[in-house]
């Protein structure tokens, strides 16, 4: 696994077109993530956010399709040992493996990664599907941030978590890209605009980077309210 406190990582994806049938989804598309950011990647329902998520973990083949990591080709991602991981809109752990055992597949300390939310540390013993779905999400996201990757995927990370916890995960984020590259996508602007370093919006199948502060811009645009 690369050495994340001696360098700098770059994730870089382009050259990314899907089309459904007539529709064209994601066009000539470039995107940035390196070691030490949060990005933001913001759009409307079914503007092809989790479409491009899957295609930069290498889930879905697209054809001439690149990502580079330092430049060097890395198609399909996932096969990079310590690359990166990837939560879905879908539920990632079988249902009946317990939290301790899902730690122990993604070679996790689950104590330490729970251990802000000493309640989660009771749940150890419980099979995930058994889990309510905000709790199921929270543990999958919390998982996945102590795992040693250099990057982070997720899409709707938020998603059922309880408000009393966001502000917890959220601050948890902003810890951890000390030591990797977070790219998510969630349709909580309030709380995910103030965690990130970059943010892109996907509008139209095509990315366009924000100012440093996207506030104005996604007003202008009616993806905040006045």
């Amino acid at each position: 696994m690369p050495k994340l406190e001696t360098e700098s990582w770059v994730l870089e994806a382009d050259g990314i077109q899907v089309q459904f049938g007539e529709r064209r989804i994601l066009s000539d598309i470039y995107l940035r993530v390196q070691t030490g950011q949060v990005v933001g990647l913001l759009g409307r329902n079914g503007c092809g956010k989790s479409t491009l998520l899957q295609t930069i973990f290498g889930g879905r083949h697209v054809a001439d399709a690149s990502v580079r990591v330092n430049r060097r080709r890395v198609v399909p991602a996932y096969r990079e040992p310590g690359l990166l991981n990837y939560l879905p809109q879908v539920p990632l752990l079988p249902p009946r493996l317990t939290v301790a055992e899902a730690a122990r597949l993604l070679r996790v300390d689950a104590r330490q990664a729970l251990a802000a939310f000493p309640e989660l540390l009771t749940q150890l013993a419980r099979p995930v599907g058994e889990l309510s779905g905000g709790t199921a999400r929270l543990v999958q996201v919390l998982l996945l941030l102590h795992a040693h990757t250099c990057f982070s995927l997720f899409d709707e990370p938020f998603t059922g978590v309880m408000p009393v916890h966001i502000e917890q995960l959220a601050d948890l984020i902003r810890q951890t890209k000390a030591r990797k590259g977070i790219l998510l996508t969630d349709h909580r602007y309030a709380e995910v605009l103030p965690l990130c370093d970059v943010v892109y919006l996907l509008h139209g199948g095509r990315l366009e980077q924000l100012p440093p502060n996207p506030v104005p811009a996604l007003r202008d645009r009616g993806y905040l309210a006045e």
